[in-house]
């Protein structure tokens, strides 16, 4: 109890402060909109997943890299025979009884020395090494766990060395970090673990497994992850946080193109069954951006860190059709060169949906749900969306078949809101687009997907969705959109066109900026939202301008509370071809007042505003985004960084706005 506070006068408190976190009646004149508009969208490109955000450490520790991934590949890339004091042996690649055959790769060992005739300095063993992705990044003092699966070839047990190392160079062994040894005895696959603490921090650290007795031995899924990860969850911690300061809404995954195979056609399809289960037992994948998915990153990871960040999953499903761009498809466009499954196998990809859906929300007595229950999560996630199809060309074969499992779904789970697609490229001009809505109309599809990629010209002046019908029952969500450069003009012109949304946040009922991720030596795609490398991350000018929006949601949204000066009487800015514009949101449920106010010209622009009709306190936080509007603003350059500062909250006053900066004000009502 607090020094002289009676409990009468705490249960006092505690109420009056109860009562001001209860929600408040929305002042009139405010149009109600969605309150889920700034999500995220997070798909396995530019090695976004392994080597990102999945915190895993050892590169291709299944063994399962293939040549068909990549030219030169195969089940021993990224590792290395270790010899240490000139040991003996050979690797050897096997794909007979293996651990699972969703995995079937492992490497076995024949070591025939352990040590040469002298003594080399006490080390001993032959076995393997891996440097990580393109190195292991290690903090002195924190704890690593390690694991393992072995199989002992012959009935007398063995010692397995295992060594977390600073590399010497050519025909050195590595300066010992950590190191753990392990007695293996089972003639069949077993799991080891330990728990590895280096000394020092490393950023290019490898990791040794070392047999240290004659005789076979078989290796598979090597792993090294840190203890320390978002929530302890398998996040690497940094990459985590970056999104969480997102304040998003929703999820929305795996993809984009990795959903229906991208260029390699169904063979490479993602389906979520063969990513749930224990990490051994999962499918591998050859990523449709050029690279391996080991799936330690799959649906329940995907579930789990929606959970940690209060976000709705959006899971998006492969509905019989493979991309347009299949097999070089996109050479032919706007022509057909889709994949597509036959009607009389279309109930195949309804099941695994409706098998999504229980696997979500069912309870653990059934049998997806006892899938998950198994997994550790006995508590139903609570699906709400769910995404078919990914940016498909819209063609006569693909509206059949999505229909058909539209139906289907819709008739066994009415509660589940499905999110259509309007094609690639959802512009009115394009045929896609108008086919999609179309589709979405006869439908009645409750959400439609629309993609764009623009240059920032197209975010500063169209205005599109003030033209889109009312009548229409279909909202919009905008699932993937970016500037194609990546400056502070940019920036400022994705965020000019969310005040756009804002405004027409009635009809656009989600956003997510695409990519979300992309690692700066093995990038596919520019520009992204965060670049990052082993060590840090870098987050962009994009980046911030999303955080704002994300921070900002409301259900109210006001139109008529702030006038720029020699703007007609009645105008609300942003207009089309108007490089300037406001957005005034109301949060009943904070009680949190925002005003938004971008200007991508190069004047110094002034605003009147008028805040009478909401009962504001005394203080105003104020965030400013501003520099040169042609600063590159990635991992190269020195980041745009917002500026906050604490000023007193008026009703009625004028501000101004530098060239080419946004501006962000705070109200506690």
């Amino acid at each position: 109890m607090k020094q002289g506070m009676t409990m009468a006068a705490l249960l006092l408190a505690a109420t009056m402060g109860l009562q001001a976190q209860k929600p408040m009646k929305a002042p009139k004149g405010g149009k109600a909109i969605s309150d889920e508009l700034i999500g995220i969208f997070f798909e396995d490109i530019s090695s976004s997943a392994d080597g990102g955000l999945y915190a895993e450490l050892v590169e291709n520790g299944s063994f399962e890299y293939s040549p068909v991934e990549r030219d030169g590949w195969g089940a021993g890339t990224a590792w290395k025979q270790a010899r240490p004091g000139h040991s003996l042996g050979m690797l050897e690649v096997r794909k007979d009884q293996g651990i699972h055959p969703n995995n079937p790769t492992y490497m076995r060992l024949h070591v025939e020395r352990v040590k040469e005739f002298y003594d080399y300095k006490g080390w001993k063993g032959y076995g393997l090494e891996n440097a990580g992705f393109k190195g292991i990044s290690v903090k002195g003092g924190k704890k690593y766990d390690f694991s393992v699966f072995l199989r002992n070839g012959e009935s007398q047990g063995k010692q397995v060395r295992v060594v977390l190392g600073v590399p010497q160079g050519w025909g050195k062994d590595p300066k010992v970090l950590a190191e753990a040894t392990l007695s293996v005895d089972s003639k069949d696959w077993k799991k080891y673990e330990a728990v590895l603490t280096p000394a020092e921090d490393c950023t290019n650290a490898v990791l040794q497994v070392l047999v240290l007795n004659t005789g076979v031995m078989d290796v598979d899924m090597v792993s090294l992850m840190p203890q320390d990860t978002y929530k302890g969850h398998g996040l690497r911690k940094d990459m985590a946080e970056a999104l969480a300061d997102l304040h998003p809404k929703f999820l929305r995954f795996p993809g984009g193109c990795v959903v229906h195979g991208g260029g390699d056609g169904f063979w490479n399809t993602y389906r979520w069954k063969t990513t749930v289960g224990p990490k051994e037992t999962r499918r591998q994948l050859k990523n449709t951006w050029g690279y391996h998915q080991s799936m330690g990153l799959g649906y329940y990871e995907y579930f789990q860190f929606c959970e940690d960040l209060n976000m709705e999953p959006l899971p998006i499903l492969p509905c019989g059709v493979s991309c347009q761009g299949t097999n070089g498809g996109w050479a032919m466009w706007p022509h057909q060169a889709q994949e597509v499954c036959p009607m009389s196998e279309m109930d195949e990809w309804v099941q695994d949906a409706l098998d999504l859906i229980e696997w979500a929300n069912g309870d653990a007595t059934t049998k997806w749900g006892a899938v998950r229950a198994a997994a550790g999560h006995p508590e139903p996630f609570g699906l709400k969306y769910l995404g078919i199809g990914n940016e498909e060309k819209i063609s006569p074969e693909f509206a059949e078949r999505f229909k058909y499992m539209y139906d289907k779904v819709r008739k066994a789970h009415p509660e589940i809101i499905i999110v259509g697609t309007a094609g690639p490229g959802s512009h009115p001009e394009n045929p896609d687009y108008e086919a999609g809505w179309k589709l979405a109309e006869e439908l009645g599809m409750p959400i439609i997907d629309e993609h764009y990629y623009e240059k920032n010209d197209y975010f500063l002046k169209s205005r599109q969705y003030d033209k889109y019908p009312r009548t229409r029952k279909t909202k919009v969500y905008l699932g993937e959109y970016a500037a194609k450069d990546k400056k502070l003009i940019d920036a400022l012109a994705e965020g000019l066109y969310l005040l756009h949304v804002e405004r027409n946040a009635d009809i656009v009922c989600m956003t997510s900026y695409a990519p979300l991720f992309a690692k700066k030596d093995a990038t596919n795609w520019n520009p992204d939202l965060i670049y990052f490398d082993n060590e840090r991350t870098y987050l962009t000018c994009s980046y911030y301008v999303q955080q704002l929006f994300g921070l900002s949601s409301g259900q109210y949204y006001y139109g008529d509370c702030v006038r720029f000066e020699g703007d007609a009487a009645g105008i609300q800015q942003p207009q089309e071809d108007v490089h300037y514009g406001q957005s005034v949101v109301l949060n009943v449920k904070t009680r949190k007042l925002y005003v938004k106010l971008v200007n991508a010209t190069g004047e110094e622009k002034e605003a009147d505003i008028n805040l009478s009709r909401f009962p504001i306190k005394k203080q105003c936080v104020k965030t400013v985004l501003a520099g040169d509007a042609e600063q590159e603003n990635n991992y190269e350059a020195q980041p745009i960084k917002p500026k906050k500062t604490t000023i007193k909250a008026e009703k009625k006053f004028d501000i101004d706005l530098e060239p080419y900066s946004m501006v962000m004000l705070e109200y506690q009502l």
